[in-house]
């Protein structure tokens, strides 16, 4: 994709990862932004895991849930309900990777709730992150780079060990945009809703509630990425909130900022957030 925004120009690209990863990392978005004006990016919540590995620059966080002002050449995070301040000097150059929980188990070796709402290095969960950074380095094309991504997290690839039963709860819960009642996916799978909880959050670091209020937040946020934008209150139902006014609290409350500010002020609209969830992504 390329295209301007102010004096800006955006260049990127995006694609599927190994077939064999794909359970596990949703897909590859290269991006390249310079000649736009200095200011912040607000990194979203959602819910995946965030890698992201910067390219001739660094990762500038001004404000985070815990961790406060710090920089990364290279990031790993798991899900938050807390956005995530970015400064920048107009210009913003690497990859982003969205994780399932499965993909924290395959790659990382932890559960997602060992990351939380903490960022850390790369290298902190990925051993052969120094062997990443300086093969993209000196590959100039975005297919190169997502090949050298294939080969490395095939070779960290193990079959992860995560309860099938927490698997298919985090699905109903993600994949229906948060729409379904925990009550509901208790009873699919056959456990207490105490039980649930209990497990869930155990494993993802989110209740069962968090994860779907993140997933419904989400949904609208891709919506609204859009260059043309739907209606703010077509958004708010097909998204399930109650109303306008219902969606404009929560994303105040996850965002920091309603959606028609976001949309007004946010220059980089498709950096640093992943892709929507399907069921096709999980699945390919």
């Amino acid at each position: 994709m390329a295209g301007t925004h102010r004096t800006g120009h955006s260049e990127g690209s995006r694609a599927l990862p190994d077939a064999r990863l794909r359970r596990f990392v949703s897909s590859y978005e290269g991006y390249r932004l310079s000649g736009f004006e200095a200011g912040t990016h607000i990194g979203m919540p959602g819910p995946l895991l965030t890698v992201i590995v910067a390219i001739d620059s660094t990762l500038d966080i001004s404000n985070s849930p815990r961790q406060g002002a710090c920089s990364f050449e290279t990031l790993a995070s798991g899900i938050s309900a807390a956005p995530v301040t970015i400064v920048h000097d107009g210009t913003q150059h690497g990859i982003q990777l969205s994780l399932t929980p499965a993909g924290a188990r395959a790659l990382f070796r932890l559960p997602t709730a060992a990351l939380g709402d903490w960022m850390v290095d790369l290298s902190e969960v990925l051993p052969d992150t120094r062997e990443l950074t300086d093969r993209i380095a000196a590959e100039p094309s975005w297919e190169g780079r997502f090949e050298i991504l294939d080969d490395i997290l095939c070779r960290s690839l193990i079959e992860p060990e995560l309860d099938p039963t927490l698997t298919e709860a985090w699905r109903q819960l993600v994949l229906s945009g948060g729409s379904v009642r925990v009550d509901q996916v208790a009873r699919d799978i056959g456990w207490s809703r105490r039980h649930l909880i209990n497990r869930f959050s155990a494993e993802f670091g989110v209740t069962p509630k968090e994860s779907a209020r993140i997933a419904r937040f989400h949904r609208s946020h891709q919506m609204l990425r859009r260059p043309a934008a739907p209606l703010l209150a077509d958004v708010a139902a097909q998204c399930g909130y109650y109303d306008q006014a219902h969606m404009a609290r929560e994303w105040r409350e996850l965002a920091g900022s309603s959606p028609t500010q976001w949309r007004r002020g946010e220059q980089f609209a498709f950096v640093q957030d992943g892709g929507e969830v399907t069921e096709k992504t999980l699945q390919s």
